[in-house]
């Protein structure tokens, strides 16, 4: 019995040092997987190894952290460059304008992360979902499907300044290109009214926005009365194939009713009709001169405030005044007039005269003057003291010029 006792102790002890082993050898390989070392040549790695203890549960791997792009730095981005996807894989460098048939699609793509777009403004206020843009990676694309002779006109693409999460559009760095949709049916690009009017200012260039679908269209400016074709002399009016016609300096004779008319092959239509009106615009804001008939008047005697614009001829001047009576709501009584200048230099002087009969106390202080035109406004002053009679009389006898000494 004693025997028997002795070698279940034995076998406990053998089996508990083999457990013990069994433990090291499992630790030794683990602590080799850890420090990345690879399996010994000529040694069969254990494929049972690393699997999960049954009963231990399901082991579920560690989920990998996404790396979440960080907004770009505040820098700015390299030169951005334009083109157009001809096909798959074939790409065609963007020069200031090109043509695409209206109703084939348009794709650009454009060097930078991030990227925005600009459309002519019959897309911007609805594309009909035929416009897309898509950031990716190094570029942005703009696509647009069923395209039509409305879609003609200038698409930009802007390089975006970032700071952290607040990005702006580089519009110095942004690239543009003008695209015809030329449309065998509608050779200029359609408008929402029949009729529209435009303002002529004086040294103020103005576009009539002839707008055709196609480059290779010949315009020509027409005047509805009298009908007569109008002279484009390169100088006085041009002529742009993305714009259409601009007046450089508008003068009075160019007012009236105005149309363009456009050919191509045997195709020739009549754009809208631009009702132009002349407004003589000055070059800045008025000047004003103000002068009072005495820096200083008695109570009882009549004071006169002149407020004086010399100007460019043809344009209104319009005045206003700010005077001491009006704190106690004494009336304002002006003469307001208007002749050339001397000179025949197309001049021309407005003048406000501001009228106080029966000077009071309350009428001495500040007298200003206010002359606005269509540029602007400007403001002058002046001040008027109110003497009592006596002081009146004592300042009029010290103004008197002194008798010369025989």
């Amino acid at each position: 019995m004693a025997a028997v006792e002795g070698s279940g102790e034995r076998w406990r002890l053998v089996l508990l040092a083999a457990l013990l082993i069994c433990g090291l050898i499992l630790e030794f390989g683990q602590c080799q997987q850890d420090d990345g070392r690879t399996t010994p040549p000529g040694r069969k790695p254990n494929p049972s190894k690393g699997k999960p203890v049954r009963g231990a549960g399901k082991a579920t791997p560690k989920p990998r952290a996404k790396a979440t792009p960080a907004p770009p730095a505040a820098a700015n981005q390299g030169p951005v460059h334009l083109t157009r996807v001809v096909k798959k894989g074939k790409f065609q460098r963007v020069e200031d304008s090109l043509s695409v048939r209206a109703g084939d699609t348009l794709e650009l793509r454009c060097k930078g992360n991030p990227v925005a777009w600009g459309v002519p403004a019959y897309l911007e206020e609805d594309d009909e979902g035929r416009l897309k843009t898509v950031q990716h990676d190094r570029y942005g694309t703009l696509t647009l499907s069923n395209s039509t002779g409305a879609d003609t006109g200038e698409y930009t693409c802007f390089p975006m300044y970032c700071e952290d999460r607040d990005c702006r559009k580089e519009y110095d760095k942004a690239v543009k290109v003008f695209v015809f949709f030329p449309d065998p049916q509608e050779l200029f690009v359609p408008s929402s009214s029949y009729y529209e009017v435009i303002q002529l200012r004086t040294n103020w260039p103005t576009v009539l926005p002839c707008q055709v679908t196609s480059p290779d269209a010949k315009v020509s400016l027409h005047r509805e009365f009298p009908p007569v074709e109008v002279a484009v002399d390169g100088a006085e009016i041009t002529f742009n194939v993305k714009q259409g016609f601009t007046i450089h300096r508008p003068k009075l004779h160019h007012a009236g009713e105005l149309y363009c008319v456009a050919s191509l092959g045997n195709l020739r239509q009549s754009s809208v009709k631009y009702m132009l009106i002349y407004v003589n615009y000055p070059v800045a804001p008025p000047t004003p001169v103000i002068q009072a008939s005495s820096s200083s008047v008695a109570i009882g005697q009549n004071l006169q405030v002149t407020c004086t614009v010399i100007g460019e001829q043809d344009v209104v001047i319009d005045f206003t005044w700010e005077y001491p009576g009006q704190q106690i709501g004494r009336p304002l009584y002006t003469q307001d007039s208007v002749h050339p200048e001397g000179g025949g230099l197309g001049r021309q002087q407005s003048q406000t005269v501001l009228l106080v009969d029966g000077v009071r106390d309350v009428d001495g202080g500040t007298y200003t003057c206010t002359a606005q035109n269509l540029q602007g406004s400007r403001t002058t002053s002046t001040t008027v003291k109110v003497l009592a009679a006596a002081a009146a009389a004592k300042d009029k006898a010290q103004d008197k010029p002194k008798p010369k000494k025989p």
